[in-house]
């Protein structure tokens, strides 16, 4: 299965990163071939909501960033797994531009399986993350949701934590 990851964080080693590097790592493992991309050091801004992609281009963004790098990605992809520290409650402003902008290639048809993984320094902040991954991803896309893991203050570089992520990694089929 070739997994995508969409790493959110702006800390390159923080939790966010801690997480998926375990996670990868047991996918790889298991055979599976991962690329792991962090949207939040790319150069991606928000959806304009121009309808260009859907008007004159069909599939085609008429805004040239970063996002050009992301998109073959996603549409290679059988597995996406977002990974986001929650700020105020909701995936980070990076990850979301990356997500709002999936609506000019519609819904990816390879993907058949997401994944979401949050940190935090509280662990009563996931709720509206989680309710917004089923809406937008799992229920829209029609994908099934492979694991949603929550990590927060001193679970955040655990090692239980580390080995809860590779476990997921390295037994998913």
């Amino acid at each position: 299965m070739r997994i995508l990851i969409l790493n959110g964080s702006p800390h390159t080693n923080g939790a966010t990163a801690f997480m998926t590097e375990a996670f990868a790592k047991g996918a790889a493992e298991a055979g599976h071939e991962v690329v792991s991309i962090n949207v939040a050091h790319m150069n991606i801004r928000g959806c304009m909501a121009c309808e260009y992609c859907r008007e004159k281009e069909k599939g085609v963004c008429c805004q040239k960033d970063d996002m050009l790098r992301v998109y073959p990605e996603i549409l290679s992809a059988d597995m996406i797994v977002f990974a986001s520290p929650i700020y105020y409650f909701t995936l980070s402003a990076q990850l979301q531009a990356a997500i709002h902008r999936t609506y000019s290639i519609d819904i990816p048809k390879n993907v058949r399986k997401t994944a979401l993984i949050m940190s935090s320094g509280s662990p009563f902040v996931y709720g509206p993350a989680i309710a917004q991954y089923y809406q937008s991803i799992v229920e829209y896309w029609g994908v099934e949701n492979a694991g949603i893991f929550t990590s927060n203050d001193k679970q955040n570089m655990s090692e239980k934590k580390r080995d809860e992520l590779y476990r997921f990694g390295k037994n998913l089929r």
